[in-house]
């Protein structure tokens, strides 16, 4: 097998797979995707507890940790991504936020960079979930809970890409209300 051709397009090429040009081994790719299912499983009750007859973002992260071990394909998992976005679209405040961690932490299987969505919104679902006086303190304590779950392989590239798309990932619905950035802790 030849080597693959550098990675030419506008994502980080650290979080882009050593097959399609980039820098990604594959078991730190799945690292990520069981970390951004950590993420998303820590505020899956927020969703549960506002829609518990619907089981879609639980699958999501089942699917999610399923892919990481090899035992489903990227299309499957992408398949659960959607129907998590389909059941956030379906609510609001905390449980929308934490259906959307589940839909990100599962596309992660198809693009490693969706770990930060999982984490984001994972975020977004604690300060939606307190009194708006709490909900910088809540976001902070989401966000250094995410980080002390972060495996040593993968911190440095994930705390990096944190800084790096910090401001993109601010432009969230409901971000904006943060003092400082999502991913201050």
């Amino acid at each position: 097998m030849g080597t693959s051709a550098p990675y030419r397009g506008n994502r980080d090429p650290r979080l882009v797979t050593l097959r399609r040009g980039g820098t990604l081994r594959d078991a730190d790719h799945h690292l990520l995707a069981v970390w951004a299912a950590d993420c998303a499983q820590h505020v899956l009750h927020l969703f549960e507890e506002a829609c518990p007859g619907d089981d879609r973002p639980r699958r999501a992260i089942d699917q999610a940790r399923a892919w990481s071990r090899g035992e489903i394909t990227m299309t499957k998992a992408r398949e659960a991504a959607y129907a998590a976005h389909a059941a956030a679209r379906e609510t609001s405040g905390a449980a929308k936020e934490a259906a959307h961690a589940a839909g990100h932490a599962v596309a992660v299987a198809h693009m490693a960079d969706h770990e930060l969505g999982a984490a984001a919104y994972a975020i977004l679902a604690v300060r939606h979930a307190v009194p708006a006086g709490r909900r910088d303190e809540a976001g902070r304590a989401e966000c250094a809970w995410q980080r002390a779950q972060l495996p040593d392989e993968i911190r440095d590239l994930v705390l990096d890409d944190q800084r790096l798309r910090n401001e993109r990932l601010g432009r969230l619905p409901g971000a904006a209300a943060c003092a400082g950035s999502l991913f201050d802790c």
